[in-house]
């Protein structure tokens, strides 16, 4: 019998999971381990109720094509064991008793199933198509859909608001020439320039094939089906291993198998069988493009951390899949991998809480995809992802880290840095509106829809979705949501709904999954709302994450005051490199001018995480506890801590106290950036906004007084692409050297022109430094600071 080689799970490398510290969210458990071997691997996989797997009571389940399975059946509640092995040879059958065909068993690992869990089975491979329509089309609707669909338009000619979609979606396409192959880079060197008008072109084609053969078909229109056609067959005829394909610009290779797989689809029945035959083999080609480097290359179902390859289940394998089924056995076999994944390792991102590490951005642009990946499947397949815990929790994400009259206020790249939230963020959360029935859903898309009235002319929309087409496929398929406003009344508790018993939100929301912590006042009303968003996260700089761990940003009275500095010029800019991402951008320190790990190595990002280790609440008080420590090892190895401690008193000012502790003398820069000059005086900076200002105050610093300066510069960031940006101003409070430092900084936000301060005194008489802060209101709070000695 071959031994089973289990290798450790890595910080990038799935988990093996579950085990007796797994806390289950749903039944059935899902299971993941790393791999025995590393090509051509199945397995063998025991669940019993007893830990030496007698016969009568375990379920062996084989073959399994990966290191991952969704069992098809809920568990009842109890303790379990688990062990898996490694199939070897080729035979069909396989027994836990041959040990000719198998390897040695895995460690067992012992779970409990509680009760109340909600139950996410997924169909096995053998059952999991029955039924499924082998005609055409599948996307959105079959046949008998589309029927009904002109049954309610010969009724109401703006039915789920066809009006718009035909005339803004449509009509223009059918006057619009074709779009030329897009030509190579200059050398074959990308120039991001380019590199967004090759994946712009390609929407457009994705546009014009989609939207021309739904209305084409749907309204039966002769002229507009010949018209959608063209465009089709004039896609099908690019090269598939030139500027479109995988490797060359993956974003147009998504774009070019979107817009074939739609055409491919609902053009069917209009296709002669050698068009039949020469687009579905353009679009295998394309499709088996991005599934190799999605389970050869990236190997997500190893390392789970790509976030193209992830996004690329949605925006490809799932569309192209569905359209082939039945006619393309290797479909099958990627829509498989795409559902198992789906049910099993979704989202690498987040977890329990419906978080996303990547940010905002990113959270709205893999849930634009997922969520029509999520709808086509449970609209052909019948298999309902949004049961899932983080489906049904995700929408909290935006709701509380990118609220909707926020600038600036949140974590992570963003391509419309500096702008209001994006209207796609919008329409996402109002799908999980549909899905769950929050109306604060609902009250944050309208909020954001009735803000945002030109979305089609900012690139970061127009080259990524069309929201009359993604309008109308939600209102056929999902019911109107009424809105519910916050409340005034803002309660504090920490459990995992966004919604309390008398329908207002969180004052502190603790999304433990990513170590992110919100504080809000008065969400309701954006001249009254404070927030502060504040982060520590074990993903460390990993992805489209920063440096930035124990960072903050603070938004109020509808003003940006301490913000996420920079713009977006593209991926892999100096702006983006040099300064996004590192931490001197960033509300935090630096230590002897050095801050956290952010380069290109994936293992040193991961490693470079911090820590969010304790959240309290109460009425008139929030507070945050993070641990950066780890972030900074890789450049500042003689840091032994670096705690970041918050405090938000009364729903009016806050207080930040700042720990660290170093193995030899160092200073500490304390970062602080905003959109306008700042008035420098003392110990004080003062934030003049539009809207609000804030004073920043120095309290405490047990190395002495700090040297406040600051400037306007991106430091190492090329001068041409910022050329006609505004200014950002940057403060940095420099403490004496030291081997150990406590600050504590006071910082009270306030409507513009409004004559406001805490006034503070301190008591030092024992081992701490007790800080007492009182308000207008005549409020005092305590912070204690321990000393440094």
């Amino acid at each position: 019998m071959k031994t089973l080689f289990e290798p450790k799970s890595g910080l990038l490398s799935v988990p093996y999971q579950p085990d007796e510290e797994t806390k289950l969210l749903e039944n059935p458990p899902r299971f993941t381990w790393m791999p025995g071997q590393l090509e051509n691997d199945r397995y063998m996989l025991q669940i019993s109720s007893s830990p030496s797997f007698e016969t009568e009571v375990t379920t062996t389940i084989a073959p399994i094509p990966y290191n991952l399975y969704t069992p098809d059946h809920a568990l009842e509640p109890g303790t379990y064991y688990w062990r898996y092995a490694l199939l070897i040879g080729e035979q069909a059958g396989y027994t836990a008793e041959d040990g000719n065909s198998c390897s040695s068993w895995s460690q067992s690992r012992m779970f409990h199933v509680p009760e109340g869990l909600p139950k996410t089975p997924l169909p096995g491979r053998a059952a999991r198509y029955e039924g499924t329509n082998t005609g055409h089309p599948r996307l959105w609707m079959d046949a008998r859909g589309v029927e009904e669909f002109r049954e309610r338009l010969r009724n109401d000619d703006d039915y789920c608001g066809w009006r718009t979609f035909y005339e803004k979606s449509v009509v223009p396409w059918l006057d619009k020439p074709l779009i030329p192959e897009p030509e190579r880079y200059p050398g074959n060197k990308r120039v991001a320039k380019l590199w967004r008008k090759m994946y712009m072109d390609c929407q457009e084609a994705l546009y014009a094939i989609r939207h021309l053969s739904v209305a084409g078909v749907i309204l039966q229109d002769k002229t507009m089906i010949s018209k959608a056609k063209a465009w089709l067959l004039h896609a099908a005829s690019w090269d598939t291993e030139g500027t479109t394909s995988r490797d060359y610009n993956d974003e147009a290779a998504f774009r070019m198998v979107g817009a074939i797989a739609w055409g491919y689809d609902w053009l069917h029945d209009v296709l002669s069988a050698d068009e039949i035959d020469l687009v579905r083999g353009v679009l295998l080609r394309r499709t088996e493009q991005v599934a190799f480097h999605i389970m050869e290359r990236s190997k997500i179902h190893h390392v789970p951390y790509d976030s193209h390859a992830v996004r690329s289940l949605s925006s490809v394998l799932a569309p192209a899949c569905i359209a082939m089924l039945h006619e393309e056995a290797r479909a099958q076999a990627w829509l498989d991998y795409t559902l198992e994944y789906y049910a099993c390792l979704y989202s690498p991102w987040g977890g329990e809480d419906g978080g996303w590490a990547e940010g905002p951005l990113y959270w709205t642009t893999g849930m634009a995809f997922v969520i029509d990946a999520l709808n086509l499947i449970r609209n052909y397949v019948s298999i309902d992802f949004y049961k899932r815990p983080f489906f049904r929790r995700t929408g909290d994400f935006p709701l509380y880290c990118s609220s909707p009259d926020t600038i600036r206020a949140s974590f992570g790249d963003q391509s419309y840095l500096g702008e209001p939230v994006s209207l796609k963020t919008a329409f996402n959360i109002r799908q999980f509106a549909g899905i769950t029935g929050n109306g604060h859903y609902q009250w944050y898309f309208e909020q954001v829809a009735r803000a945002d009235t030109d979305p089609d002319t900012k690139f970061y929309n127009y080259g990524w979705w069309d929201f009359r087409f993604d309008d109308m496929l939600y209102r056929h398929n999902y019911p109107q949501v009424e809105a519910v406003p916050p409340s005034v009344a803002v309660p504090s508790v920490l459990d995992h709904t966004s919604e309390s018993k008398d329908g207002s939100l969180q004052a502190v929301k603790w999304f433990r999954d990513i170590d992110w912590v919100a504080m809000h006042h008065r969400m309701d009303d954006p001249d009254e709302h404070i927030m502060l968003l504040a982060k520590s996260s074990r993903y460390g700089s990993m992805s489209h994450s920063h440096g930035d761990q124990n960072g903050f940003l603070l938004h109020a009275y509808g003003e940006p005051l301490a913000i996420e500095s920079g713009y977006y010029i593209a991926f892999g800019s100096t702006m983006h490199m040099n300064w996004r991402r590192q931490t001197r951008s960033t509300n935090n320190i630096l230590i002897d001018g050095h801050g956290q790990y952010a380069g290109k190595d994936k293992v040193l990002c991961m490693e470079a995480g911090g820590k969010v280790e304790r959240v309290d609440a109460s009425p008139g008080y929030g507070y945050t506890r993070m641990n950066a420590t780890q972030a900074y090892r890789e450049n500042v190895p003689y840091l032994e801590r670096y705690v970041r401690e918050i405090y938000f008193f009364d729903e009016d000012y806050f207080v930040i106290v700042d720990t660290v502790d170093l193995v030899k003398p160092a200073s500490i820069e304390w970062l602080f950036h905003t959109l306008n000059r700042m008035k420098l005086s003392g110990q004080t900076f003062r934030v003049m906004g539009d809207k609000a200002e804030m004073e920043g105050r120095f309290v405490y610093s047990s190395s002495g007084d700090l040297s406040l300066h600051q400037h306007n510069q991106f430091t190492d960031v090329e001068p041409e692409e910022i050329e006609g940006l505004d200014n950002q101003w940057h403060l940095h409070a420099k403490t004496k050297s030291a081997q150990s430092h406590r600050i504590a900084t006071l910082l009270v936000p306030m409507k513009k022109d409004e004559s406001k301060y805490v006034s503070y005194f301190l008591d030092d008489q024992d081992h701490g430094v007790h800080i007492y802060f009182t308000n207008g209101d005549g409020k005092t709070r305590k912070v204690e600071v321990p000393k440094a000695y």
